[in-house]
């Protein structure tokens, strides 16, 4: 492809998820995430279309911003190791968010564990930097709860209540606890209302979810940095299994139904052979592993009725047992990392732990 259609391409993802996560802003403010975006917004009054369009803004520019900062961290301390790399591809997605994110291709190589753990911790370090100020920007900046809420609850008389709150990490908590002022706090049912603390709150779940410590994403690559091949080979592929282990959990007892078992449990099956195909050496351990989990969630889920995973982890785990895999590639070039990196990798596992939760959004109860 030529720059110049290269460099069209980028920008043209880059407007379009703009354009799609202003509208999923649109929504997300109005009564929580649906199949498909605000579209209708185009056709409602100027007044209203700028104001419901500005609450989309202020959530998509933070959010996408902080994706920016997130990829170009990698860009720029791979171009700082000599390692070509594209520009980032922004991802936008029709309906949910508004995006998937984004990514950038590796074009060469690498051939450093220092270079891994460098580009590897670079992006969500980066976010991290812009996120935790935004965050405490929209804590800080609280308007006054009973006068917003009363304009807010003019302009969206006409939508559902939203049945969807924030998920509240560690890192969250923290930084409302230290600066925002608790009367001006809104309840957990009006959280979306607040475009600017739903972006802080993504930011936080996309940058988690990056530093899972498997395979080839982000924490994979600090993974490997910290520990070397094999023993991040050994944690990584532990922590797959637990990662579907816990991403099943519920869908199958021995209460549930014969229709379940019937029309569910031969795709489960087939989906855990698949995830779990390649895990070990030889397939036939792979496919045992896969029912010693499947054995385990249903002596689970007996046991304590009502137990529920997060099924929507399922797919992830399918593109990172299938696509990205589980395991990291060796470096030429193993050399431990310096005492100063090491140092750095532990705290940015530490604010993995900070950050994460099983979904950005939970269902009000």
């Amino acid at each position: 492809m030529r720059p110049a259609y290269r460099y069209a391409l980028h920008v043209a993802l880059f407007l379009a998820t703009l354009i799609t996560t202003t509208l999923a802003g649109v929504q997300l403010v109005r009564s929580g995430p649906v199949d498909w975006l605000a579209l209708d917004v185009l056709g409602l009054p100027a007044h209203e279309r700028l104001a419901q369009l500005g609450w989309g803004a202020r959530y998509a520019g933070p959010f996408v911003g902080v994706l920016a900062v997130h990829e170009f961290g990698h860009y720029f301390v791979a171009r700082y190791n000599k390692v070509r790399t594209s520009l980032p591809y922004f991802l936008p997605m029709p309906f949910g968010l508004g995006t998937f994110g984004a990514v950038i291709r590796i074009k060469e190589r690498i051939f450093s564990r220092r270079e891994f753990f460098d580009i590897g911790l670079a992006g969500p370090l980066a976010g991290l930097l812009v996120a935790v100020p935004l965050l405490a920007y929209g804590f800080a900046t609280l308007p006054d709860q009973a006068e917003y809420l009363l304009v807010t609850t003019r302009s969206l008389a006409r939508y559902p209540a939203p049945e969807f709150t924030l998920a509240q990490p560690l890192l969250y908590r923290w930084l409302e606890h230290l600066f925002a002022d608790p009367h001006r706090l809104p309840p957990p049912n009006l959280l979306l209302r607040y475009p600017l603390l739903v972006a802080g709150e993504f930011s936080l779940f996309f940058t988690s979810l990056n530093l899972l410590p498997i395979g080839q994403l982000d924490g994979g690559h600090i993974l490997y940095g910290l520990l070397g091949p094999r023993r991040a080979g050994r944690l990584s592929a532990l922590l797959f299994v637990g990662f579907i282990f816990y991403a099943g959990l519920g869908l199958f007892s021995l209460r549930s139904g014969w229709e379940m078992w019937l029309y569910g449990g031969v795709p489960y099956a087939l989906y855990l052979g698949v995830v779990f195909w390649k895990i070990l050496p030889r397939w036939q351990w792979g496919l045992a592993v896969g029912a010693v989990v499947w054995l385990a969630q249903v002596a689970v889920a007996t046991a304590w009725p009502g137990t529920l995973g997060q099924p929507g982890w399922l797919v992830f785990g399918l593109l990172l047992g299938r696509l990205s895999g589980i395991y990291h590639p060796a470096a030429p070039d193993d050399t431990p990392l310096s005492p100063g990196r090491r140092v750095l990798g532990w705290v940015m596992v530490g604010l993995f732990i900070l950050c994460f939760s099983s979904s950005p959004l939970e269902l009000l109860r």
